[in-house]
């Protein structure tokens, strides 16, 4: 089966609910799931969140990161129990990168964003049109009402040290029909590291709208798949 134990991390406006379905099919497998609760307020907090997940569990240990959650998994995978990396529709910075500095070279921000009181709450309209265009009304109106707004902070904030993809073997699921990290961006981030990519025609919020895609690649990473290592 290879390795069993899988950290899920989740980002802006989501929390760890969003990865129900995931969650669901991966139990069903056997394996052992905690999905991070993030606070959304720094990067040293979300990284600690991570960290004590993987403390949690024993043995080795597969990183998973939706958007934000990219840039946890890229400062938390250093850890030794990281055996590898899977991103979904993620950003994955490297050394003193911001997601200000990943996202600008491809857009701009959505006037959706709404900063008020030292966080970023998106419209409802925002949901459907940048993260979930895929989904129910219902499920738009759900994501609306439960989100979990981040620092207005979290976008400056740059990654220090060294990016654990520079070091772990990496998978990465690109979305095509992404309106929050744009398709050219993943494709760029992707490459960069050396990802092994697939890609599914799925909005943002892919682990919602296509999660058998993202069991499938957690699948693949958690036996090493094509990374050139041996099972664990």
């Amino acid at each position: 089966m290879g390795i069993q134990n899988i950290v899920l991390v989740h980002g802006f406006w989501a929390d760890a609910s969003c990865y129900r379905a995931v969650i669901a099919g991966l139990v069903a497998e056997g394996y052992n799931v905690i999905a991070v609760q993030n606070s959304l307020t720094s990067l040293a907090e979300d990284v600690a969140a991570t960290q004590r997940a993987i403390a949690r569990l024993t043995g080795p240990v597969i990183l998973v990161g939706h958007s934000w959650g990219g840039t946890v998994i890229t400062a938390a995978g250093n850890s030794d129990r990281v055996a590898a990396l899977v991103y979904l529709a993620a950003l994955a910075p490297d050394t003193d990168e911001s997601m200000v500095d990943l996202m600008s070279r491809h857009g701009t921000p959505s006037p959706h964003f709404q900063p008020q009181d030292g966080v970023v709450w998106i419209t409802q309209a925002g949901v459907q049109e940048v993260l979930a265009g895929d989904l129910t009304a219902e499920e738009v109106a759900l994501i609306h009402a439960t989100q979990t707004p981040p620092s207005v902070a979290l976008p400056e904030t740059k990654l220090t040290g060294t990016p654990a993809w520079k070091q772990k073997p990496s998978w990465y699921v690109v979305a095509t029909e992404d309106r929050a990290v744009p398709l050219a961006l993943q494709q760029e981030l992707s490459d960069r590291m050396g990802a092994r990519v697939s890609s599914v025609a799925a909005s943002h919020l892919l682990l919602l709208s296509q999660p058998q895609v993202v069991i499938d690649a957690i699948k693949a990473a958690s036996k090493l798949e094509g990374s050139g290592a041996a099972d664990a």
